[in-house]
């Protein structure tokens, strides 16, 4: 019998495939409250290995209740208490909440410990609920030197339910702050309500995948009988965005341009914004006649506020995941969003609002299976952090955009940030901007905050193997104090990232790049080799600045102490590094590589971020008088592409080799006898080359962008993937990834604008990628 074909699609984390299993995360260094039923099993995860774990446990009355889940308390924990007596406004929050269930944070039990020191990556334990029960794991952490590998990393929660066919929707999250209003909404319904200007709107998709349309009026316009609502060309324009870009507006304004709301936080990253709510006439010509839909609930709702009805609203599509295709047409699939995401926005004026749960149940737009949303609104007096969420797979838990420890110092100088890998980077400064940033980083000295590079500690008797294996350098050869830049490929070799890779000890590296999955993939290597190593993430424990430019080691020399068994600041040779000291032996712990990303003679100082602050300080008061200025991500694109450096997503991606991507020197496939991931693909793929990365110089003064096509005739032979104009070369100059029979230098090619037929930029193939210093003789200075 030939049984019919069923859809089984992976979707991870998702409550409706699995209603029984939740998935919590516990931050490095941080804490996590859940509570629990009866009968539930809780599985405490060790994912990186060697992290300790605290937990204390309550009943619905607040009294102790370690022994419900068959603990006992252990002498000495006390990283809990520590936790929640930092005096935080995080500690207070926590402990508000703690005290509504009746626990007195005050006097808190000892909590017990988990498992001793030296666990494995993922090891685990699982406890059974005897008892309804309140719940607190805390992941163990604390200041940690820069040159020691023993840092905090996060623990996975795993709560298997025991009766989960009575949960309906998967438990709401935690109130953000001081809730004014809440309200769930039902699928097919909507709920109209009002804010005041400076409150704070949360719309939670409950379940994961589900719309809500929103819409909102100026409360004071009503009262004048006048409608001004959400205008979604004046929005547009103003945002200088076209539509319909996936994704929010920061913020939105009304038709008489004023704005009306700020978007703070995001943590999806994908929604449609204004096309219509979902209408009677979309149902009908798809043949379901008097289906309930978003536009009508809307104005039903909206009805006792005055507001006159409407056949289909324009509204922000919190949640929708659309997209237009080649031809112009508007495509559509299940929504990003996973339980208890989230869009968090600040009402600039008194708003009446209007909220809907999507009754669509005929296509994707709810994963065919609509359910709640909830809002609430937030006191003025809150103060939220701006930010979007970032997941480094799938499955994982959201985390939002960071500051790192260097932010007071680059928030002093600049409003100009954006969430770079998860991070508030700035793009360039006020009262500088980024020409002045740039002749400051060549012709002088120049800081730049790169905390956002992902740090990674590789631990252990076969941490050399693994990396030998996982990297397309020789690691072997690479000596301690000693730097070496490589790629990190997938079988088929394709690039899954590029970074630098620090030898600190025999069995001691740390592999510094911009993918925050390159832990995970060191881990799977290693388990599916049997290796005995260690991945610890470090990325929250390290951060870095680049100090770049001529000047640069006059500058540090006078502020970077070492002991005699490193060498001094200005003995420092190219791709090495030294443990040091801000300013002289009792100074916090430093560590300074000779490396950065601008072809400059250029250093990068990498400390603890509670020490961020006290480095930022000195380098200004040492560099002011030198002409020190802050260096943003507009004038390093420049920078980087004069020197012909490649960055992910631009040069190279998961379908380029590292020769396809200019970097072909990190893969010494004649010299490294060991073998590594893609290196039969990379053999291949050398031998038969298609593509090659070449630089190009422009004629004129217009420039190219990035996915610009360039032509030979009517025929495509390459593409754009990084261009800028050089200011001290006075000409555009581009990076393209170009067909190997036009790589000859002189050879001459179009760079296509409008449609690549109606406009052409006429170019040459340059000598080179390096436009500006081939020789390389300013970083090796």
């Amino acid at each position: 019998m030939n049984l019919p074909v069923t859809s089984r699609p992976l979707e991870p984390a998702l409550f409706a495939r699995a209603p029984a299993l939740e998935r919590h995360r516990v931050a490095p260094g941080g804490l996590t409250v859940l509570a629990l039923e009866a009968g539930d099993r809780l599985q405490v995860v060790d994912l990186e290995g060697d992290q300790a774990a605290e937990l204390l446990a309550f009943t619905t009355d607040g009294r102790p209740a370690l022994a419900e889940l068959g603990l006992a308390p252990s002498p000495g924990a006390a990283f809990i208490h520590h936790l929640l007596h930092d005096g935080s406004r995080e500690a207070a929050h926590v402990s508000a909440g703690l005290a509504r269930r009746g626990v007195d944070c005050r006097h808190l039990p000892s909590p017990a410990r988990l498992w001793e020191s030296g666990t494995p990556a993922g090891y685990s334990r699982t406890l059974d609920a005897g008892a309804a029960l309140l719940v607190l794991v805390a992941a163990p952490g604390g200041r940690t030197a820069v040159d020691s590998q023993a840092r905090a990393s996060e623990l996975r929660l795993l709560v298997h339910r025991a009766n989960p066919r009575q949960v309906l929707a998967p438990p709401l999250p935690a109130p953000l702050g001081e809730v004014l209003d809440e309200f769930t909404i039902r699928p097919g319904t909507a709920n109209a309500y009002t804010v005041a200007a400076g409150q704070y709107i949360q719309v939670l998709d409950v379940a994961g995948r589900q719309c809500s349309d929103f819409v909102a009026f100026v409360r004071r316009g009503l009262d004048a009988g006048r409608e001004i609502d959400l205008d979604p060309t004046v929005t547009r324009t103003l945002n200088g965005n076209a539509y319909p870009g996936p994704g929010l507006y920061s913020r939105f304004y009304d038709r008489d341009l004023q704005p009306m709301l700020e978007v703070l936080r995001d943590t999806v990253g994908r929604h449609d914004t204004f096309a219509l709510a979902c209408t009677a006439r979309y149902y009908e010509a798809q043949g379901y006649f008097g289906h309930a839909n978003c536009s009508d609930n809307l104005s039903r709702a909206l009805a006792a506020h005055g507001v006159r009805g409407r056949a289909g609203w324009p509204a922000i599509n919190f949640f929708f995941n659309t997209g237009v295709d080649a031809h112009q047409q508007l495509t559509l699939d299940e929504p990003w969003s996973r339980p208890g995401d989230y869009v968090l926005l600040r009402a600039m004026t008194d708003l009446v609002c209007a909220s809907s749960s999507c009754p669509d149940d005929i296509d994707p737009a709810n994963g065919w299976q609509p359910t709640d949303i909830h809002v609430r609104v937030y006191s003025e007096k809150e103060r939220f952090s701006i930010a979007m969420a970032n997941r480094k797979t799938p499955d994982a838990d959201p985390v939002l955009t960071r500051e790192s420890g260097f932010h007071p110092g680059t928030s002093a100088l600049t409003r100009q940030f954006v969430d770079y890998r998860g991070f508030w980077t700035p793009t360039h400064f006020d009262g500088y901007g980024a020409i002045e940033e740039y002749h400051g980083c060549r012709e002088k000295v120049a800081v730049m905050d790169l905390s956002a590079l992902r740090k990674f500690e590789v631990l252990g008797p076969d941490a050399e193997a693994l990396l030998d294996y996982c990297l397309t350098r020789d690691v072997r050869k690479l000596a301690v104090g000693q730097v070496v830049y490589s790629a990190m490929c997938y079988e088929h070799g394709g690039m899954l990232d590029d970074g630098t890779l620090l030898r600190l000890g025999p069995d001691a590296f740390r592999w510094i790049g911009g993918e925050d999955y390159a832990g995970d993939w060191l881990r799977e290597q290693a388990q599916k080799l049997g290796m005995k190593v260690w991945v610890k993430s470090a990325s929250e424990q390290i951060h870095n600045i680049a100090v770049q430019g001529p000047l640069a080691r006059e500058l540090l020399k006078g502020m970077v102490w070492t002991p005699g068994t490193q060498p001094k600041l200005e003995d420092l040779g190219w791709f090495r590094f030294l443990s040091g000291r801000l300013d002289d032996y009792n100074g916090p712990p430093l560590m300074v590589s000779r490396t950065g990303y601008t072809g400059e003679l250029g250093y990068e100082l990498w400390c603890h971020p509670s020490d961020a602050m006290a480095v930022w300080n000195r380098l200004w008061q040492l560099g002011e008088p030198l002409g020190l200025v802050p260096l943003g991500l507009h004038a390093l694109d420049t920078l980087r592409i004069e020197a012909g450096l490649v960055f992910a997503g631009y040069e190279f991606d998961d379908q380029t080799d590292p020769f396809e991507a200019g970097i072909g020197f990190c893969v010494p496939l004649k010299t490294k006898q060991a073998d590594f991931i893609g290196k039969d693909a990379l053999l291949r793929r050398s031998a038969n080359p298609q593509r090659r990365l070449v630089g190009l110089e422009l004629e004129g003064n217009e420039t190219a962008h990035h996915g610009d096509c360039v032509h030979v005739g009517r025929a495509q032979v390459g593409v754009i993937t990084s261009a800028t104009r050089s200011p001290l070369l006075g000409r555009n100059i581009a990076l393209c990834r170009l067909d190997v029979g036009y790589c000859e230098p002189g050879t001459p090619v179009q760079v296509g604008k409008l449609d690549g037929q109606q406009k052409r930029i006429p170019a040459r193939v340059a000598a080179g990628t390096v436009a500006y210093d081939p020789q390389k003789s300013r970083v090796r200075a």
